[in-house]
């Protein structure tokens, strides 16, 4: 069909054919001008009465030999020529950028924290670890306690190193130097006193931040933290640590585990973040 007079009964629309547009399907309707049906007379697109928008009912699949088929995670936006193109899925933490006319992938600010992953509220659980280490893209962690109580009294949290991603945990008296001696298990994150289990002993809050522990010479370690102790007193105390010995020289900590001295942690909440690298 070529002209309107080939469509007996179709007053208000046309399809017709010009050297310059080629087909051209034209609608009059009072609700919408032009409407596309497939064979079971499901209405597939539409344009309303006196508009320019096409309304597509389903999803739109580009297949054109300039586009493609559209891959997971891709996107399109509009190109130099002013037409739709792919720009491919970016690098796994990257983030979409604008430039002064193009978009694009690129990394994310330097420096920033990010959350890793926490233990939620622990109840009489005997070790806490983390495995959560990405030398790619963080520098140094932070480990937050947030009242972690022992079941015994009088204990001092310990965090111990691991060079295999948490298969085994170093507990080996002289790898850690503490304030300049060496009879110390792991980390010390509570040295100054330990903490409590009985009324109003309310465990250990503060952190600890690991620099660098991707480093083939040794691992630094500093504790700041508060410990309820001896009947509710409070006492806070900071250490420096770090872990240094021929066997641990050349070899990347990834990954740590805190337990107590003695006995397991009854309640309290630890949670790991990572500083980005920048």
């Amino acid at each position: 069909m070529t002209k309107a007079r080939d469509l007996a009964g179709f007053s208000t629309g046309s399809i017709t054919n010009t050297t310059a547009d080629g087909l051209i399907l034209k609608g009059d309707g009072s609700s919408t001008d032009v409407v596309i049906k497939n064979g079971a007379d499901a209405t597939v697109a539409s344009v309303a009465d006196g508009t320019v928008n096409i309304a597509a009912a389903g999803s739109i699949t580009a297949t054109g030999a300039s586009v493609g088929a559209l891959a997971r995670g891709a996107i399109q936006v509009g190109n130099s020529s002013g037409v739709a193109a792919a720009l491919a899925k970016g690098t796994s933490g990257y983030v979409l950028t604008a430039g002064a006319n193009d978009l694009s992938w690129a990394e994310g600010g330097g420096g920033g924290t990010e959350f890793i992953s926490s233990t939620g509220e622990m109840s009489n659980v005997a070790t806490a670890s983390f495995t959560g280490f990405d030398s790619s893209k963080y520098d140094d962690y932070v480990f937050r306690f947030n009242y972690v109580r022992p079941v015994s009294d009088n204990q001092k949290l310990f965090g111990h190193a691991s060079t295999n991603g948490g298969s085994s945990y170093d507990e080996t008296n002289g790898n850690y130097h503490f304030n300049g001696a060496t009879d110390t298990t792991g980390f010390n994150i509570n040295h100054q006193a330990g903490a409590g289990d009985d009324t109003h002993e309310y465990g250990i809050a503060g952190e600890l931040r690991l620099f660098k522990p991707h480093a083939s010479t040794y691992t630094t370690a500093y504790a700041a933290t508060v410990a309820w102790s001896m009947g509710g007193y409070l006492y806070n105390g900071a250490a420096g640590d770090y872990r240094a010995s021929a066997y641990f020289f050349t070899t990347e900590v990834n990954a740590i585990q805190f337990k107590f001295g003695s006995g397991n942690i009854l309640s309290g909440e630890i949670s790991m973040f990572g500083i980005v690298n920048s």
